[in-house]
């Protein structure tokens, strides 16, 4: 039976993942690779995740990747950098030029090799804007961050798939399902303890590969939904 296995954010840490999908989970072509977003940013290597994960694709590997704020942000920040003529667009690319930065954008642009994001190859930023926000599974639900069930349709809110934390949970309006996500750092016991028993509404997988000298946390972790094994990758690329 083909194999599901869901991978939270990377955060340009590719040889992490490079180690946790082909010497840990070593995909045969039938299995199926939900990625869940931010590929970019923090780490040292975006455009190699983003190359490794294209490089799946491009290789018939059944994968599906999702945006992530970090996608987002980074297309937003692009888009506006090329309207920056116009003087409000100007000052509004400024204002998420810094932010960026603040949230690790330093590193995404060294990976490509430029110093100014509308330098950034427009494939990348082509395919970072077309990615899906979320998939229904038969029991999950997979997005990035979450969903706002204060709407009727939790699925009209696209804004809140990327960027949501603390909400409460209906599964009814969402066919019963379980969440499965990353977005927010957790460390490895309530990961487990979510994993593990179902009376959890959802599974946050992030456990923040960035996160140094935090116990619990600083790991790459992948979940198989037909086994719901568990598997753990340590962050090779700050050893």
């Amino acid at each position: 039976m083909p194999k599901r296995w869901i991978i939270p954010d990377v955060h340009g840490y590719v040889n992490t993942l490079k180690s946790l999908v082909g010497d840990i989970i070593r995909p045969m072509r039938s299995d199926e690779l939900y990625f869940l977003g931010d590929y970019v940013d923090r780490g040292p290597d975006s455009k190699g995740v983003i190359d490794f994960i294209r490089g799946l694709e491009k290789d018939k590997y059944n994968v599906t990747a999702l945006k992530g704020n970090h996608e987002d942000f980074m297309v937003e920040l692009y888009e506006a950098e090329m309207k920056s003529k116009n003087a409000w667009w100007h000052n509004f690319g400024n204002k998420k030029h810094k932010s960026w930065l603040e949230i690790g954008g330093k590193p995404t642009l060294d990976s490509f090799g430029v110093s100014h994001i509308k330098d950034v190859a427009v494939d990348y930023i082509d395919w970072m804007r077309g990615l899906p926000y979320y998939v229904e599974l038969d029991k999950f639900v997979l997005v990035h961050a979450g969903l706002n069930f204060r709407n009727d349709d939790p699925f009209e809110d696209k804004r809140s798939m990327l960027w949501l934390r603390d909400y409460p949970i209906i599964p009814e309006k969402i066919g019963g399902r379980r969440i499965i996500h990353g977005h927010v750092p957790v460390n490895m016991e309530l990961i487990t303890l979510a994993v593990k028993n179902r009376i959890y509404k959802f599974i946050d997988l992030d456990n923040g590969p960035y996160i140094t000298g935090k116990e619990g946390f600083g790991n790459m972790v992948a979940l198989e939904l037909e086994s719901m094994e568990m598997v753990i990758q340590y962050n090779m690329d700050l050893a």
